[in-house]
């Protein structure tokens, strides 16, 4: 046995002296022939990099100084019938050399002098397009990619690819546009023991940055941030471009930890950002300020999705918030996305509004508990089944003080000042003494009814919101790929009205949903009293507001005359009041094309015993009558077209559809018994252009200048048939809208 042992340990030292021979005899001929393997190698690259991106790469001169340092000088790369990309004096990189034995390449050290990356973008010509260059597929079928590994991978590369040490001196950045340079000169940047420190020069002298913090890459463990000297990181060329305006004082980015097991790749990191300062059109009318934010993202990555996992955690000023975020890829997309705050302090929450967002809430003062909690669900397979749950939970809620804003004031008379493309028109006393004004009890109730089957059938039962209409809205946007129905209630059209300005921007659609929750939780206001203001201030027509005005206008009548005709029919206009009097035929009697909605919804109010049952389907719409003076001679058939602008509106308010066309707006003669009215012949009106900026396409856009139509009298052309076809498919959509609405 000790024979055999001692033959084993011979046989062992043999095999392994022979390996350190080999090892010595292989690693003398590479250190030998490694200058010639280095060009072989500078050759390869070059020629990939022709052939596959057209990039002429020159480089002086390229040669070992050390056992895995390589050190370059003179490199050039220039993209073929493009301005110089990319140009470096000296440049030296040693890698370790026990990853290199295992096949990975990890850079120790890095030494940069005199480089200058060119960026240019001159009459759509670009000398960097090459990124963005497919590559063909050589195969019948392309293999379905597993994100968990490509993550990784990427992860990895990128985290190889920073050296410990760098030594990096003069290397400038420039991008030039047809209309914007930008300069970003770097005269230092340093990595030494794990720590990054760097100065970074803007627009020669405009501003100085600086990027510094912990970078030590092989670790994972990344910490850095990018603040400036005395003042706020401004990014002026975003301003340029998308008209966003954006600066902050520091943002902070911080890599703690990656995984890769089970299939999935987990990243451990944050972001913060100190004094974020937003401003844009589709935002807000104001600059949005946010003090202090961040968020604990932890993502992970499968083999078909990409998620941020419900641990993660968002912080802005005193509340947390957790997020759960999910892009499904394969074998289909879906998409989910949860939010819970858990209980918290109501005061906390309104103090943690970004500043300037929400001005009619600032200053506020609240007391008791909220939890807010969101689900939202979408398979693209199965639309019709989109889940949306959005809710926040009260205990012992109530309002101690109203700040800029004192929503309690409609309880009692006020003044209402609307607005028309952003101006003042004349104010209205919304009160007693205003004998235009209309207590609910005075209100007919065919006119109080059809209003509310047409655009909010549950007001009594809601407390704001009626989340069945919005998930139906959600499903008819997904599948319509635009802005096609809303789901507003009749509280929403109150508060935008009473409280908000118009501008349709994404701050305002917020600001208006947190008042409609606060009046409706905090009992406010009683659901009696909130229809009283929404029929008194309401528009009916042009500069036309309050059902008293309008009853006036149209009929020459008071609200509580007005028959179940009339009250479809006024109930017809309030989403499209403007072009009212284009239903109406020149004797005054309305267009039979109104016969539908008119059966629509007399049928709707009779399901719900609010009238009793036509069983022709007319509710009076034969016997409504516009008054003698506002009477003008139009064709039946040229009056079409304007019929369908009325029923072709949204659910939501004027902004629901920020992609729809204007609706032409119906010129209203003078009315001489009327104090309120427009000329005869109104004047036609340029729109404005149409933004198509980045952020433009992301919120939408919606002309804010209507373009008048002039009566013709009848000289209209007859509508085409494909017209005609469209306006008919238009009325049914809108009759599926309404069907849809009666039955939540």
């Amino acid at each position: 046995m000790h024979l055999l042992r001692s033959k084993y340990i011979r046989v062992t030292l043999i095999i392994l002296v022979s390996l350190i021979v080999i090892v010595s005899i292989g690693g003398w001929v590479a250190w030998s022939k490694r200058e010639i393997l280095l060009q072989k190698a500078i050759g390869k690259a070059k020629a990939k990099a022709k052939k596959e991106y057209n990039l002429d790469v020159k480089i002086g001169s390229a040669r070992f100084t050390g056992l895995g340092t390589v050190a370059f000088s003179d490199i050039t790369v220039v993209p073929e019938q493009r301005d110089s990309l990319l140009s470096i004096k000296k440049f030296e990189v040693s890698v370790k050399l026990m990853p290199l034995v295992m096949g990975e390449v990890q850079l120790s050290d890095v030494t940069l002098e005199d480089g200058h990356l060119n960026l240019t973008s001159r009459n759509h010509v670009r000398n960097f397009d090459f990124l963005f260059k497919k590559k063909k597929d050589t195969t019948e079928q392309k293999s379905k990619v597993d994100l968990s590994q490509l993550a990784n991978n990427l992860v990895n590369q990128v985290l190889y690819k920073i050296p410990e040490n760098l030594d990096l001196k003069n290397f400038l950045i420039t991008f030039v546009d047809d209309s914007n340079r930008v300069t970003l000169n770097t005269p230092v940047a340093t990595i030494k023991d794990g720590n990054l420190s760097s100065t970074i020069n803007v627009n020669n002298g405009e501003a100085t940055w600086h990027v510094a913090g912990r970078m030590r890459a092989s670790d994972k463990d990344i910490d850095v941030k990018l603040y400036a000297d005395h003042q706020k990181v401004e990014l002026p060329i975003i301003e340029k471009k998308f008209h966003l305006k954006l600066n902050f004082d520091t943002i902070q980015t911080r890599l703690t930890k990656v995984e890769h097991s089970g299939g999935e790749t987990r990243i451990y990191g944050s972001w913060g950002i100190r004094n974020l300062l937003v401003n844009h059109q589709a935002l807000a009318s104001n600059d949005i300020i946010v003090p202090n934010g961040s968020i604990d993202a932890n993502v992970f990555i499968g083999e078909n999705y990409v998620s941020v996992d419900s641990s993660s955690t968002i912080h802005l000023k005193s509340i947390t918030a957790h997020p759960f975020i999910k892009y499904t890829l394969r074998p289909h997309k879906i998409y989910e996305l949860k939010l819970h705050t858990g209980w918290m302090n109501a005061q906390d929450l309104w103090n943690s509004f970004p500043e300037g967002m929400f001005e009619s809430l600032e200053g506020m003062q609240v007391s008791g508990k909220l939890n807010y909690g969101l689900n939202f669900y979408l398979d693209s397979k199965d639309v019709d089944h989109v889940q949306f749950d959005s809710r926040m939970d009260k205990q012992n809620f109530h309002v101690i003080k109203y700040g800029k804003t004192d929503f309690s004031k409609l309880n009692s008379p006020f003044v209402y000042t609307p607005y028309e493309k952003g101006k003042p028109m004349p104010p209205r006393f919304i009160g007693p003494s205003n004998p235009n004004f209309t207590p609910l009890e005075d209100i007919s109730p065919d006119l109080r009814n059809a209003v509310m089957t047409a655009e909010d059938p549950t007001f009594f039962r809601h407390h704001g919101f009626v989340e069945e209409s919005i998930r139906k809205s959600i499903a008819t946007d997904v599948k319509e790929k635009k802005f096609k129905r809303g789901g507003s209630t009749i509280s929403m059209q109150l508060v935008k009205n009473a409280f908000l300005n118009r501008q349709k921007t994404l701050a305002r659609k917020i600001e208006e949903t947190l008042i409609v929750w606060m009046i409706e939780n905090a009992h406010v206001m009683t659901k009696n009293r909130m229809l009283e203001v929404y029929f008194n201030i309401i528009e009916w027509g042009r500069n036309v507001y309050g059902v008293g005005e309008g009853a006036k206008y149209y009929f020459d009548k008071k609200p509580s005359e007005l028959t179940l005709g009339e009250s479809i029919y006024m109930a017809s206009i309030v989403p499209n009041p403007k072009a009212g009097l284009y239903a109406f035929l020149g004797d005054g009697s309305l267009n039979p094309r109104l016969h539908g909605y008119f059966r629509l919804i007399g049928n709707l109010m009779a399901r719900s015993g609010l009238t009793v049952r036509d069983t022709s389907g007319d509710y009076g719409i034969y016997n409504v009558r516009l008054k003698p003076s506002l009477r003008r001679e139009t064709s039946g058939e040229n009056s079409n077209a304007a019929v369908d602008s009325l029923m072709h509106h949204e659910d939501d308010d004027s902004d629901a559809n920020p992609f729809a066309p204007p609706i032409p707006a119906a010129p209203t003669p003078r009315d001489n018994n009327q104090s309120h009215g427009t000329s005869q012949k109104p004047v036609e009106q340029t729109p404005e252009p149409e933004h198509k900026g980045f952020f433009s396409r992301i919120f939408g856009h919606k002309d804010t200048v209507h373009r008048e139509v002039v009566d013709t009298s009848g000289l209209a052309p007859k509508p085409t048939k494909k017209e005609l076809r469209e306006q008919r498919r238009r009325e049914r959509e809108r009759q599926q809208q309404l069907q849809n609405r009666s039955v939540l």
